[in-house]
């Protein structure tokens, strides 16, 4: 065999190599364009379902339906700053202390160790809000990446395919 003919066989494989690698990454791209998309319309949908509207004292997006990633963060950063106000900017861990301390002062069923409970249950209800809004912020993100991620693999899948078909 000549080296020529080795040469155009070794050219010939490396050309089916990169035209089936590139194959595959136009369809895992196309897939992860899909199934990120999926998930940002299933967490949008979620989002939305739950006819939330950021309060009109927000910093941001004031009115608007929450549905989307700028939505929640914006009802979450509400949610936060109406907590802090109420609970005096402690924690539902520090305000376990504050419903003791009230229950051992004033006993068990009175009005201050109550009201130490209300402001105490407030901050437990802020905190697991605030999670979940962003927890749905956090998803937008994943899908967006997963989106990206999938383009950048169709192009570069692309890319191989039209490497392999060009002559030398």
């Amino acid at each position: 065999m000549s080296d020529t003919t080795q040469t155009a066989e070794s050219t010939g494989k490396r050309r089916r190599s990169l035209n089936v690698i590139g194959i595959i990454m136009v369809v895992i791209g196309a897939i992860m364009v899909i199934v990120g998309g999926v998930a940002w319309g299933a967490v949008s949908s979620q989002l939305s379902a739950q006819k939330m509207t950021v309060p009109g004292d927000a910093l941001s997006n004031a009115g608007a339906p929450v549905a989307g990633p700028f939505t929640a963060w914006s009802m979450q950063e509400t949610i936060n700053m109406h907590a802090e106000k109420i609970t005096g900017g402690q924690t539902y861990s520090e305000l376990g202390a504050v419903v003791n301390e009230a229950k051992e002062t004033y006993g068990e069923d009175s009005p201050e160790a109550a009201e130490a409970q209300a402001t105490r249950d407030t901050a437990m209800n802020a905190s697991l809000l605030r999670t979940s809004l962003l927890t749905s912020v956090l998803s937008f993100g994943v899908s967006l990446f997963a989106m990206g991620s999938g383009a950048l693999a169709i192009l570069t899948g692309a890319g191989f395919v039209i490497s392999s078909r060009r002559r030398a």
